[in-house]
């Protein structure tokens, strides 16, 4: 079979000026599709983003017995009784959503469901997902690989109660758990042990999601959530830009000397994208609230930047590029765990950095960018 020819990338020698209305989050999408299915009641979802994990969070809803009907940019959502016996296969893909989130839902029928996914997802670290699930004694089957494939064998119910996880690999550990919480007989007391959380932003998302929906949720201790038992309540909402894929556009304007104005972005918000409001100072732009949208513009100069990017790592690829332009150096720290996700994000950025002509090296929790980009290349992706 013949490899596909390099992409070209967009290039232009004046500044980039531009106006942006970006997809639904991802994050958003993904957790209110469960809402929805676990709710008690039909649920009206505007705008969610339609992309390979979305879709296949939606395939593993409709598995478990939901029901997602589709007309445009609106998805209603009927929830799934989980009343369900016959074996099933769930397939993830690469999405951590996915195989994170779900195998808890499964949890709650009296069916066996075979979770598998791409061939790099079973690299991914799953031992959390599956050692929570014991502790609140549902069985898996894991051939002892702590990855995929596994099979969850639900029983019907989850007692739920007290349980300690070591989350520190991925906030989506947490997420997972406090999202079916509320339907475990005695709820949730889940307290997070280990090195500090990544990506707090997510597990906040999750949180306020949750408390929307009627579910009482304590969180008065650090790393603890207290979730107590009760409903869900059916909720119509509107997802939310995704402020994380804002980021290239104004990378763009950032590295041309231009500006970016981004439509409708949301405030407040729980999103992590929402640094970008600080990010772009630290590289000697400006940041204008203009009615309900954010203009980003360059500065003069494009500063080197110090910045620990640990309760919003999923911004550090796009960070990196934009680091990859000043004169200044730069250092990207706080982002250990991006080693575990869908590649090693780390070893990536600075093997591409390096192949146009930078000078990087990986950190032990991130990346330091000595000199500049100079030349181009063949950028490859993973």
């Amino acid at each position: 079979m013949t490899a596909p020819l390099p992409w070209l990338a967009p290039h232009r020698d004046t500044p980039f000026v531009g106006e942006v209305l970006v997809p639904g989050s991802k994050s958003l999408t993904n957790r209110v599709l469960i809402l929805a299915a676990l709710g008690d009641g039909p649920s009206v979802i505007t705008r969610p983003l339609g992309s390979r994990d979305t879709t296949l969070m939606a395939a593993a809803l409709t598995t478990l017995g939901a029901t997602i009907e589709r007309d445009g940019v609106v998805w209603t959502v009927t929830p799934t009784g989980l009343n369900l016996a016959e074996p099933l296969t769930i397939d993830t893909g690469l999405a951590g959503t996915v195989m994170r989130f779900v195998p808890a839902i499964a949890a709650l029928t009296s069916a066996a469901v075979t979770f598998d996914g791409d061939e790099h997802a079973r690299k991914r670290p799953m031992a959390t997902t599956i050692d929570a699930l014991r502790l609140l004694g549902v069985t898996v089957d894991d051939g002892g690989r702590g990855a995929l494939p596994f099979v969850v064998r639900g029983s019907g119910s989850v007692t739920g109660g007290p349980i300690e996880v070591d989350a520190s690999a991925s906030s989506q550990f947490v997420s997972a758990l406090l999202l079916v919480g509320a339907r475990f007989e005695k709820g949730l007391d889940l307290r997070h042990v280990g090195a500090p959380l990544p990506s707090m932003p997510h597990i906040d998302m999750t949180v306020a999601e949750l408390r929307r929906r009627g579910v009482r949720i304590d969180t008065d201790e650090p790393d603890r959530w207290l979730v107590h038992p009760g409903p869900i309540a059916a909720l119509d909402v509107e997802i939310e830009p995704d402020l994380s894929n804002a980021g290239v556009f104004i990378a763009g304007a950032l590295v041309s000397g231009g500006s970016v104005r981004i439509r409708n972005w949301p405030e407040p918000t729980d999103q992590p994208g929402d640094a970008w409001r600080g990010i772009v100072p630290a590289f000697g732009g400006t940041v204008e609230q203009d009615g309900a949208d954010l203009v980003f513009a360059a500065g003069p100069t494009l500063n080197g930047v110090d910045l620990d990017l640990h309760e919003v790592g999923e911004l550090t690829p796009v960070i990196a590029a934009i680091a990859a332009r000043p004169d200044e150096p730069s250092r990207l720290t706080g982002v250990a765990h991006l080693r575990g996700h869908v590649t090693d994000r780390l070893k990536a950025l600075v093997t591409e950095s390096n192949r146009l002509g930078g000078d990087a090296e990986e950190l032990e929790d991130g990346i330091a960018i000595r000199t500049r980009a100079t030349h181009g290349e063949t950028f490859r992706t993973y």
